[in-house]
């Protein structure tokens, strides 16, 4: 059988080497430089699709699905752009250069005989199976989000929070000293708030909150894919209060995989360590533990001792599931995913009331059904918003309220209905 080409252009370079760099220095100049880059970028190239094959050109049409999306929401919304992750960002902007970083350092131990090609097919496929996957699933979470806010923006609705011209899709830094920030609030006419937060909550800083600050791990591993909140809410933070978490009114979890229900996932990190007795007065904590025993079918204290007996605790992805429903405790929870969804698997979790949207693909209008579901949730808040006009504007605003006799408010809202259904004579007004 003939070797791969990975194999073959990796022998290739151990000749080349042992004429030109016996002491793996790589300090090449000139001609020997550029065919050592050359040896070097044809291996990474051969080695990358002998891993992956063609799921990077598949990654490649994702992200232009996801770029089509994100060019509509700056329109709908009036945004400048929406930023990810360092990592996600690197992905997006060139798959197959960032692929080839995750294996450059597995490469160069290679190359110095530090480890052979089994174990270099090993740890660098492994790393490059990681980050597909990840950024993969990360693409088609965040084509869900430009995609759902978009049918929002189609019911009326607008961008509240932030006020800047940037959308955040994505955690990291947005924590501050006990304060956890929605990455977009939106106002949908006639309906109400709604306040979006994309995988929190995350690790966020405390004061002198030991107990918390130890049992926070529960939250930061059992992490959705979006909270949801109706209203305006600014900050799900509830320091001294059981839970220290704002109660969701919704959850969503996305899935891009079409087997992602026959996946499996070891949780018994967040469950290893013991509690105090202090965390076990928690209520949410013990909802928790609850929850999981429910899952496994036992009791509580059976659950403990499952837990501290074997080394994992692997859970299949309906059950982690199952687990935020019942951690959480949403109103409402939807899973969105993108291949169709047997129809068994959809029965174990409409049982433990997790609604499906699934076979959506890279189809907007197929979420129509999670649009609705939102509307439902949002919320009224109090407040008012603070609209800057010229003086003469202002003037004119205030001799029609006197005319009139009606509050500057109930003008405007008249002038604006009267607009929106004689749309086509503005244009005439001078």
């Amino acid at each position: 059988m003939e070797e791969p080409k990975w194999i073959q252009v990796y022998h290739k370079i151990l000749d080349f080497l042992e004429k030109h760099d016996k002491k793996r220095r790589f300090n090449f100049k000139g001609d020997l430089a550029r065919e050592f880059e050359k040896l070097r970028e044809e291996f990474r190239d051969s080695f990358i699709e002998y891993i992956l094959g063609l799921e990077v050109n598949v990654a490649k049409e994702w992200i232009n699905r996801l770029f089509e999306e994100i060019k509509l929401l700056k329109k709908n919304l009036n945004i400048d752009g929406v930023l990810f992750s360092k990592e996600l960002r690197s992905f997006l902007e060139d798959p197959h250069a960032h692929l080839r970083k995750k294996i450059f350092n597995y490469m160069y131990d290679l190359f110095r005989l530090k480890i052979d090609t089994e174990e270099f097919e090993q740890v660098a496929g492994a790393a490059l199976r990681t980050s597909l996957r990840t950024n993969m699933r990360s693409i088609y979470q965040g084509w869900v989000i430009a995609a759902t806010l978009n049918l929002l923006a189609e019911e009326g609705g607008y961008l509240v929070y932030p006020e800047h011209k940037y959308i955040s899709f994505e955690r990291s830094g947005k924590q501050k000293l006990g304060w956890i920030p929605p990455n977009v609030v939106m106002y949908v006419e006639g309906k109400g708030f709604l306040s979006l937060f994309i995988e929190a909550p995350r690790p966020i800083g405390w004061e002198d909150t030991q107990d918390l600050k130890r049992a926070w791990r529960f939250y930061t591993a059992l992490r959705p894919d979006m909270l949801v909140y109706g209203g305006k809410i600014l900050n799900i933070v509830r320091l001294g209060q059981d839970p220290p978490i704002e109660r969701p009114h919704m959850i969503i979890e996305c899935k891009e995989l079409e087997d992602w229900y026959v996946r499996v996932r070891d949780m018994r990190g967040p469950f290893a360590k013991p509690l105090t007795a202090e965390e076990w007065r928690s209520k949410w904590i013990q909802g928790l533990w609850d929850g999981l025993a429910d899952i496994l079918g036992v009791k509580r204290a059976e659950a403990v001792e499952t837990v501290k007996e074997k080394k994992t605790l692997r859970l299949k992805e309906p059950q982690i599931l199952v687990l935020y429903r019942k951690f959480y405790n949403p109103d409402i929870m939807v899973l969105v995913s993108r291949a169709k969804v047997p129809e068994d698997i959809v029965e174990e979790l409409k049982e433990n009331r997790i609604e499906v949207v699934d076979n959506v693909g890279y189809n907007r209008e197929n979420l129509r059904e999670l649009t609705e579901i939102l509307l439902r949730i949002a919320k009224h808040a109090s407040g008012k918003i603070s609209l800057e006009v010229s003086w003469e504007t202002y003037a004119q605003l205030e001799k029609l309220s006197k005319l009139l006799k009606l509050s500057k408010e109930e003008v405007l809202r008249k002038i604006l209905k009267y607009a929106l259904e004689h749309k086509d004579d503005i244009y005439r007004v001078k």
